[in-house]
């Protein structure tokens, strides 16, 4: 005997079939973050109302957006690259968030702000950047090379001396810096 689905089930189901998890959301995500981009930084140019207002061409900037957006929903491979992705950065946030309420329950009532915080504002950003570039990487399917180099040649020679320059680099750069420049800033802060 088979289970009956439920009902939102079967709506996100239907929702499937017609194509607005791969055309309709793509498209507008495509179209809103192209047509923002557009409008921030005016690339296509500018109208001036009566008053001598400088205001984004709307129309152009809607119609390249528009564009871009069937572009990209032509192509499948693309869309399942944006599916793929988005949604391994939506697991990325969720584990950002689940480590900040991990963080606060050993700072009891102290309010986390990250602003505040330089080191561990610093330590999300970088691996979150790591961790969105990764995942476009393998949503592109560029990393299963790079992946198979890696188990293949992970006691060669080559790749330990590749990893060995890297922490030398490392190292020199925290050595050889200028620690004047950081005072001259905590200075000029306060």
């Amino acid at each position: 005997m088979q289970a009956q689905e439920s009902t939102f089930r079967g709506v996100i189901n239907f929702f499937y079939k017609i194509g607005i998890y791969d055309v309709v959301l793509p498209f507008l995500l495509v179209f809103t973050i192209m047509f923002a981009i557009l409008e921030k930084t005016r690339v296509l140019g500018v109208e001036k109302d009566k008053d001598g207002v400088e205001f984004p061409k709307r129309n152009l900037n809607s119609l390249v957006a528009f564009c871009i957006g069937f572009f990209v929903v032509a192509s499948s491979k693309l869309v399942a690259v944006i599916n793929q992705a988005l949604a391994n950065v939506v697991l990325l946030v969720l584990i950002a968030v689940c480590f900040l309420m991990l963080i606060g329950t050993f700072r009891g009532t102290e309010e986390i702000k990250l602003a505040k915080d330089q080191p561990l504002m610093i330590f999300f950003m970088v691996v979150m950047g790591i961790g969105v570039v990764l995942i476009f990487l393998n949503a592109l399917g560029w990393l299963g090379p790079l992946w198979e180099f890696i188990r293949d040649n992970w006691s060669t020679n080559a790749l330990a001396s590749i990893i060995l320059i890297v922490v030398i680099v490392i190292f020199m750069m925290y050595i050889t810096r200028d620690p004047s420049k950081k005072k001259e800033k905590k200075e000029e802060s306060e």
